[in-house]
């Protein structure tokens, strides 16, 4: 998402920071609320404030186009509440994924887990400073968890709405936890075809990440079923392609502006589409390398030879040709959709920011 848009003129920077002011307001209200338990949950809260600062905002920001698809809100202020919400859901998933790839950045800072882990060490505590981080970091990617719902539903717009949100937003939970798990043994097996891959990065990424949040803007917004199905329609396939530049970015991707380290994806031993697209097609010698590499601590030198043979393979190329059809997709039923015409050129501004970012 860009500056203002001279085709659309909605002020994307102006939305994250107003979905930012509301995260802020939100995480103040905790604060008071859990200052009796002492200077450790004021420990939790600081490092929630960090999870939640920045970021791109694609799922508050899907969520409110969504809802100004159908209508106009009357109550901006509760819509930028609710989009909020979502931020939250996403800043959960992003706590427990790193502690579970076992990774030790995100956005250029340490992990949460890495940093109560560190805090541990630093001041000499009994027991196992690895625990402690874990511990930590599964508390408060639960609390996040909890804090999302009770943002949406105190959001402010009206009972009615929030209540046929809810119900998508139980489901999107659902859908990214069983996702996560899938991905993790997926992972534990060590094996993947391209099927199963997809599968693990529908429901793990591309509903949560864009379909669902349409889904949870228009619902609040009182759509009906028909305009439900097209923005659905419109949201899967964008959210697959979404996804699919994500992988393609954990292996190719520069860490000075991904905040990972080079091929972060190959060390974790992520069994991607990408992934599973070169096994299938490369060389013998060359999968046998690529499938053994994964998930192995690598050196500069071997992340350039495993991307080496991930373009060799095709593969490269055939993501990047599969983005470009699924946004093509996404697009056309966009086209078709009886929506707000305004609403209908930010989510194509949406949709190329999606697709073709850099991080």
């Amino acid at each position: 998402m860009s500056a203002p848009s001279p085709s659309s003129g909605w002020d994307a920077e102006g939305f994250r920071s107003s979905v930012q002011g509301a995260l802020d307001a939100f995480l103040d209200d905790q604060t008071e609320r859990l200052e009796p338990l002492g200077a450790d949950a004021a420990r939790l809260l600081t490092e929630a404030r960090a999870i939640v600062s920045g970021g791109k905002r694609f799922r508050a920001a899907f969520c409110n186009w969504g809802y100004r698809a159908v209508r106009e809100p009357v109550d901006e202020a509760a819509l930028v509440r609710a989009c909020a919400a979502l931020e939250l859901l996403h800043a959960s998933a992003l706590v427990h994924d790193d502690y579970m790839d076992a990774s030790d950045t995100r956005r250029g800072r340490p992990a949460t887990h890495r940093t109560f882990e560190a805090e541990h060490r630093a001041a000499g505590w009994r027991g196992n400073p690895e625990q402690y981080g874990a511990s930590a970091a599964i508390l408060l990617g639960d609390l996040l968890l909890a804090w999302s719902d009770e943002m949406l539903r105190r959001c402010g717009l009206p009972a009615e709405d929030v209540t046929r949100a809810l119900h998508l937003f139980d489901l999107c939970r659902s859908e990214v936890i069983a996702g996560q798990f899938l991905d993790v043994s997926v992972q534990a097996r060590g094996r993947a075809d391209v099927d199963t891959a997809m599968t693990v990065l529908r429901f793990k990424s591309a509903k949560y990440s864009i379909q669902r949040p349409l889904h949870i803007g228009a619902a609040l917004a009182g759509a009906d079923d028909a305009t439900m199905a097209v923005l659905g329609g419109f949201g899967l396939p964008l959210g697959e392609a979404f996804q699919l530049r994500d992988d393609l970015l954990g292996v190719f991707g520069d860490p000075q502006v991904t905040g990972k380290p080079a091929g972060d994806d190959l060390v974790e031993g992520k069994r991607t589409v990408l992934v599973a697209l070169a096994l299938d097609a490369a060389g013998r010698d060359d999968a046998a390398l690529l499938d053994a590499s994964l998930g192995t601590a690598l050196s500069t030198g071997d992340v350039d030879r495993l991307r080496e043979v991930i373009d060799t393979s095709g593969a490269h190329a055939q993501v990047e040709e599969v983005i470009g059809a699924l946004a093509d997709r996404a697009l056309t039923t966009l086209d078709g959709a009886v929506i707000d015409e305004v609403a209908r050129g930010v989510l194509r501004e949406l949709a190329a920011a999606a697709t073709q970012r850099v991080v």
